[in-house]
């Protein structure tokens, strides 16, 4: 079994490698910034860096949007931890976040540890903002989505990278764990409300 370090730099080495052919929504670089904020984020809450860390490095490489068998990449997973890691309680920790983080769990998808909601938030933030908004644009490219497409009778419900907004990305913040991500999620917020005034202005040809 390596040390906390070098179980750390393995898992890097696994995600670059499984993500070396994914979108840019949801690649290697999205996978960095969740650990970097998951870092952050458990100093400022007080939370075990190894667990948070090493979470976040591997979280994505169970999404059932990057698998066939999110079974089959959920026990690959566990058994890549029972090799590297010998507290057998770290890694039940670890598969619990990883499996129950997602947005797709529902919106009200509960960590039941610090851990948990620190890495569930780092991974929640790299959703919103600035990054968040080039995420979304750059989903909507890969499945063929349309930027906007106004509202009409015909059509109540648009599938557009503007209205991912709305069912998605502004609800993040009042779903933050942690009070150092609710004042990051805070400000982000305020940026893509920004934005979506300034898109609306432009789309309508408005000075």
């Amino acid at each position: 079994m390596a040390d906390s370090e070098n179980i750390i730099e393995l898992a890097k080495e696994k995600a670059e490698d499984f993500f070396s052919n994914t979108d840019p929504s949801h690649d290697y670089w999205h996978t960095y910034r969740v650990a970097t904020w998951a870092i952050k984020i458990a100093e400022e809450e007080k939370a075990d860096l190894f667990i948070c860390e090493l979470a976040a490095w591997l979280h994505d490489i169970v999404d059932t949007k990057l698998n066939d068998s999110k079974e089959e990449a959920v026990n690959q997973i566990r058994e890549w931890l029972q090799k590297h890691v010998s507290n057998e309680e770290h890694v039940h920790h670890i598969m619990e976040i990883i499996c129950t983080m997602s947005y797709r769990n529902g919106e009200q998808a509960e960590m039941t540890t610090l851990e948990g909601k620190v890495v569930q938030d780092a991974d929640r933030l790299d959703a919103i903002g600035a990054i968040g908004i080039a995420r979304a644009f750059a989903f909507a490219g890969v499945i063929g989505e349309s930027l906007h497409k106004p509202a009409s009778p015909e059509k109540e419900k648009r599938s557009t990278a503007i209205e991912h907004f709305y069912d998605k990305l502004l609800r993040l913040k009042s779903l933050m764990n942690t009070d150092t991500a609710i004042r990051v999620a805070n400000k982000r917020q305020k940026f893509m409300i920004s934005y979506l005034e300034q898109f609306y202005s432009e789309w309508e040809g408005k000075f």
